[in-house]
């Protein structure tokens, strides 16, 4: 037990007020531990390591507010990071990358410890963690769609029939790029490259008729005002963790680990859990022509997964559910639907393009 004269010189630090002293009685040495690791905590620096984009700042802040909110209010800095996939602003990405093209040095600089965590759109982080680095922590997610821009003062539109023939249409992504050509055969998908800024001034120049992004990012870099169409199931699918942000920090730094723990939202961690394991199961790469679909609803998870070839010819959707405490199996399910219904023709080697 803990009489007071020793918790009077240990709990203050730990943030216990003097107020809470006078009502002080014996602790166990557990719950004492417990608050000293706390302070523990509070006195240390967290590092994030972040990509460069206003996007990846923007995700990198908000995971420093939660951090800094939490009981033991860490004091948090960001690490910028230049990735390979962000150093080079002109070529496809098909042309030059491979797994891991926009995640790779930043989990280095986790790894080589120049930071503690590191901040990825989770639809970039491959599924097979990095050896030394765990999936810590999927914070709530936000919208997971896809959106259609137009030019600035352009005709609004109602739905994909109303763009005209042959209109170009800007984005990088497979997944995109096949199920756009599924509805309309026609569009001229076109490569884009550079950060949303950049693609918006090549689209009000009037390089491309239409470009399409990720709602998400629009909305948190205050841009949701440029959306002109939301394309959503069942015509265009999102990609695997869409929306999401994956934390990872080193698999043996459990301090912070329990701090990643507070901020975790089981929903879309079951979700993630789902989809990537479908995504996983296939071994389709991150960014494969492939969308999905998750909802939980009480206890049931039910995922949908759309597989198509890269011309849009062909399109497999596959569906299946099961418990939200067992969504990785769900994922397999559907995987093995997919494959089972000839899926396995449409998988190309993995990739790294952005879906």
């Amino acid at each position: 037990m803990l009489d007071r004269s020793i918790a009077g010189a240990i709990l203050p630090k730990a943030g216990i007020s003097r107020e809470v002293l006078l009502t002080f009685r014996p602790l166990k040495w557990v719950n004492c531990l417990s608050l000293i690791q706390r302070w523990n905590m509070s006195q240390r620096t967290l590092r994030i390591a972040t990509r460069t984009s206003a996007l990846a700042l923007w995700q990198a802040h908000y995971m420093a507010d939660r951090l800094r909110s939490l009981p033991e209010a860490p004091t948090v800095e960001l690490v910028p990071i230049i990735t390979s996939g962000d150093a080079n602003q002109t070529d496809a990405l098909r042309q030059f990358g491979g797994t891991g093209v926009f995640t790779r040095e930043v989990q280095r600089a986790v790894l080589d410890e120049r930071a503690d965590l590191a901040v990825h759109s989770l639809k970039d982080l491959p599924t097979q963690s990095a050896d030394g680095l765990l999936l810590a922590c999927v914070p709530e997610r936000a919208p997971r769609c896809d959106a259609l821009l137009l030019p600035v003062n352009a005709a609004p539109i109602s739905s994909i029939a109303d763009l005209p023939a042959n209109a170009r249409i800007g984005t990088g992504s497979p997944r995109r790029q096949a199920q756009l050509l599924h509805l309309r055969p026609d569009l001229q998908l076109l490569e884009i490259r550079g950060n949303v800024d950049t693609r918006l001034r090549k689209l009000d120049e009037g390089q491309y008729d239409a470009i399409i992004l990720a709602e998400a990012g629009l909305t948190r870099l205050g841009l949701g005002a440029r959306i002109s169409l939301m394309l959503k199931p069942p015509i265009l699918f999102p990609a695997v963790g869409q929306g999401a942000l994956g934390i990872e920090c080193r698999e043996d730094d459990q301090e912070t680990r329990q701090l990643l723990s507070a901020i975790i939202c089981s929903t879309t961690h079951a979700e993630a859990l789902a989809e990537r394991s479908l995504l996983r199961t296939l071994r389709a790469g991150c960014h494969a022509p492939l969308g999905v679909w998750c909802t939980i609803a009480d206890t049931k998870l039910t995922l949908t997964g759309v597989l198509l070839s890269l011309d849009g010819v062909t399109r497999i959707e596959q569906s299946a559910e099961g418990s939200i405490d067992s969504p990785e199996a769900v994922g397999v399910a559907v995987a093995d639907h997919l494959l089972a219904a000839g899926g396995e023709f449409l998988l190309a080697p993995e990739t790294d393009t952005p879906n």
